[in-house]
């Protein structure tokens, strides 16, 4: 069966058909679902989510574009949120430096992102980490989070196979979704080729960044066999040594006890 470990649920793409999708999941061989919060808001719809259906996990943690968010007060209850027994991971937390060129708004994101991390330490869980166009700094406090030995997985991966070897070295895992399938996706391509599949996570970031034959539409985890396909394809096994592998890392990353 399929881990999914990177879904956004919640979104508002999902509104008109939400439950007969992930009531559809399993008949499609999509066993558990990770879905992430990136705000406060969605934190809380993640949560309840997870609260409904039994296959499904939430990560909670905001995104380095919606810290301004945060307060005392939100940071008082983030941390409670932490607690709840559906929560698996912090995430998504990280740099996003695409949009926010301005130093003190990256400066901010820093400090959030440490202390987010901070708080998965506490809480023993892992981390889902968000970063774009922020490579070396993401890095720097990777290697932080390594010192205190909090696990976690570089989500949506986009950097070089080199920076990837400096992460599994470090024992973090490498999220790969649809964007594997895109035809100009050298540099990831060239990262599934060389990381260990040991290292490799399965992630939609749906209702984002759907494969081929659907880039462009809305995503969802069944469009997985479309990365699963790409993966085995580049690294010359079969789809289902993909899926086992894949979902046993999943499994120990999120600390659950596969049934």
């Amino acid at each position: 069966m399929i881990f999914e470990t990177h879904a956004h649920y919640e979104d508002e793409k999902f509104n008109e058909d939400r439950d007969a999708l992930l009531t559809s999941m399993r008949t499609h061989g999509i066993d558990k679902i990770v879905n992430v919060g990136s705000s406060l808001i969605t934190v809380k719809k993640s949560i309840e989510l997870a609260e409904k259906y039994d296959f499904i996990y939430a990560a909670v943690g905001v995104h380095p574009s919606e810290i301004k968010c945060l307060d005392e007060d939100a940071w008082i209850w983030l941390n409670n949120q932490a607690k709840h027994s559906r929560v698996v991971a912090i995430g998504e937390i990280g740099l996003d430096y695409y949009w926010d060129k301005d130093e003190d708004i990256r400066k901010k994101q820093r400090k959030w992102f440490r202390k987010q991390l901070a708080l998965a330490k506490e809480m023993n869980l892992p981390v889902i980490i968000h970063s774009r166009e922020a490579a070396q700094d993401t890095l720097t406090i990777m290697k932080e989070a390594h010192e205190m030995h909090i696990l976690g997985v570089i989500h949506c991966f986009s950097y070089s196979s080199q920076i990837a070897e400096q992460y599994m070295q470090m024992g973090y895992y490498i999220g790969i979704g649809g964007v594997v399938t895109f035809k100009n996706a050298k540099k990831l391509k060239e990262t599934v080729e060389k990381i260990p599949l040991e290292y490799l996570l399965l992630e939609t970031d749906c209702p984002y960044m759907a494969p081929e034959p659907y880039r462009g539409k809305r995503n969802s985890s069944l469009y997985l066999p479309y990365i699963v396909k790409k993966i085995a394809e580049i690294k010359g096994i079969t789809e289902q040594q993909v899926i086992d592998v894949t979902e046993q890392n999943a499994y120990h990353l999120y600390q659950l006890r596969q049934s």
